[in-house]
């Protein structure tokens, strides 16, 4: 096959499998046409000492790659520490790829994995030694979210890092004071923002700044953003799940029972939860640290619950954050990126020292066994939360679906959730508008959109 065809096959291919959990195969590939055994030809190991070169932004990770780097005296790992995502790594990830000096290795969200691979930045590490028989060790969702194309046939993308299960944190002391225990329905938590208004306090703040929040609580809700038909994308971000996730917020913006001049992790909202003025957080496992080191005058009053259902009897959590090690487009040495890549994610360890200096809640199986994990958290009177994140995380749906130009569609939630806070619009028209911009954006990325 000529290299001008191949190219335009493998753009084809990269256009039709990006859908994440998707159910049907790409026909991309296959004996005979080019494009057999290359990506196992490719995850050959070196036979000999190799450098790699990968980017990350978690605290403490040179500690988890010197641990690396003693023991694999062959496979060198040289860390470069970058701002998050969005902050200018994407960006930069972007230039690097379009220059060829991208790094073997780089960490992506699992949000923007699909752009990446819009984009042709990531190496398909399905046939490198160890990956296949990888899944079962990363709780179920996670790996549904690297995988593309049915049943993980088009290909495995990167290797699941840390997650962000959701579920309530609430300020037990004053719930106790009001005779209130913790909601287990989202009728019930409006119930008490009414409850606390009484009190001068806002059960939670709605911030126009965190769209990956509100995502958070769609995906509860199972009412992903995207979805495939056949080669086309269908854009469903304004569906009748996600109508039912906005309404309830637009009441509660409505009827003023929560606090919306508040901005997520700003000294605003610490000094509020501090002062005990807002008294809840629907957020993710590793917001049990931005609790303790913002609001540590509130030590000992915390406690955490499940998220509230739209059903009782209901166990649904939605998912905010979590992170994935990629091996990029170009690396010279694929199989030892993926060894490495492994290993950071399984090894315990690697994890320990992860969720111990970076705060990560481990996407792997074994991680959420840590003794860190198991322990009785001092801050949060010495509950056991973690316990409360790992029945969340094996509630997550794995079928949810990101789209390729999820940056575009972040921004549109968020312009549009400041124009409701400003009195402007509702969450409903957000829907709408961000459905329809969404569409328009695949569309100028030469993208077949579908009704």
């Amino acid at each position: 096959m000529a290299m001008r065809d191949r190219t335009s096959l493998v753009r084809r291919c990269m256009l039709g499998g990006v859908a994440l959990a998707l159910t049907f195969v790409t026909a991309c590939g296959g004996e005979g046409d080019g494009g057999d055994d290359a990506a196992g030809a490719a995850c050959e190991p070196a036979g000999g000492k190799v450098t790699l070169d990968y980017w990350s932004w978690v605290p403490g990770m040179q500690k988890a790659v010197d641990v690396w780097n003693s023991e694999n005296p062959d496979i060198q790992v040289k860390l470069k520490t970058v701002p998050s995502g969005n902050a200018g790594t994407y960006q930069n990830l972007s230039n690097a790829l379009k220059a060829g000096k991208a790094p073997d290795l780089g960490q992506v969200e699992y949000d923007s994995l699909a752009s990446f691979r819009l984009k042709e930045g990531l190496t398909d590490i399905s046939s490198c030694p160890g990956v296949k028989d990888a899944g079962a060790a990363f709780v179920d969702w996670t790996w549904s979210q690297v995988e593309f194309g049915a049943d993980g046939k088009d290909g495995v993308w990167a290797v699941p890092q840390d997650t962000g299960p959701m579920a309530l944190f609430y300020r037990k002391d004053i719930y106790d004071k009001l005779g209130m225990k913790a909601p287990a329905t989202w009728d019930e938590y409006a119930e008490q923002a009414r409850r606390l208004k009484k009190e001068g306090k806002f059960i939670t703040h709605f911030s126009q700044t965190d769209p990956n929040w509100f995502t958070g609580l769609l995906w509860q809700n199972k009412a992903t953003m995207f979805e495939r038909a056949g080669d086309a994308w269908k854009v469903t971000v304004d569906r009748p799940e996600s109508r039912q996730v906005a309404d309830y917020w637009q009441k509660m913006i409505d009827d003023k029972l929560v606090a919306t001049d508040l901005q997520g992790f700003s000294p605003a909202l610490y000094k509020a939860w501090n002062d005990g003025e807002v008294v809840t957080w629907v957020s993710a496992a590793w917001g049990y640290s931005t609790i303790r080191d913002n609001a540590k005058s509130t030590a000992g009053a915390w406690a955490v619950a499940p998220m509230p259902q739209w059903k009782n009897g209901d166990r649904q959590a939605g998912n905010w954050g979590g992170s994935t090690t990629t091996v990029m487009a170009g690396s010279e040495h694929p199989a030892e990126a993926a060894k490495f890549a492994l290993w950071l994610n399984t090894d315990p360890e690697a994890l320990e020292i992860l969720n111990r200096e970076g705060g990560l809640y481990p996407a792997a199986k074994t991680g959420l066994e840590l003794p860190a994990l198991q322990q009785p958290v001092d801050f949060y009177g010495k509950q056991k939360v973690f316990d409360v994140f790992a029945q969340a995380s094996s509630q997550v749906d794995t079928g949810f679906t990101w789209g390729p130009t999820m940056t575009d569609t972040y921004r549109f939630l968020s312009d549009g959730t400041a124009n409701t806070i400003a009195g402007k619009s509702t969450l409903g028209d957000v829907l709408k508008d961000t459905d329809a911009q969404s569409a328009e954006s695949l569309r100028k990325q030469s993208l077949d959109v579908t009704q």
